[in-house]
């Protein structure tokens, strides 16, 4: 399988609305990993505002609250298995003999 199908499939698996996004195929590791945690944090902090306007009364469903809450949960989860998987590859790399 070709490396670059897997790279398009990971954004649509993580952020399904990530289809309308610019981004190219042979972009750079490192900014994609930005991107995604860029992504990650506007989930966080989206779901913080809607807390907070939920607890001030404003016009905002407890559901999408939970729902927000959830989807930053994940996102964030997903992250740091992420960082995990490259810790360890990192790892994996520095105990090679040359």
């Amino acid at each position: 399988m070709d490396a670059t199908k897997i790279t398009g499939l990971i954004p649509n698996l993580i952020y399904p609305n990530a289809a309308d996004s610019t981004e190219k195929p042979d972009q750079e590791f490192g900014d994609i990993l930005k991107g995604f945690l860029n992504k990650t944090n506007d989930q966080i902090l989206t779901a913080e505002k809607m807390i907070q306007d939920y607890t001030l009364g404003k016009n905002v469903e407890l559901h999408q609250v939970i729902i927000a809450s959830e989807q930053a949960n994940l996102a964030l989860q997903m992250t740091m298995q992420v960082r995990n998987k490259i810790v360890e590859a990192y790892q994996e790399v520095m105990r090679m003999q040359v």
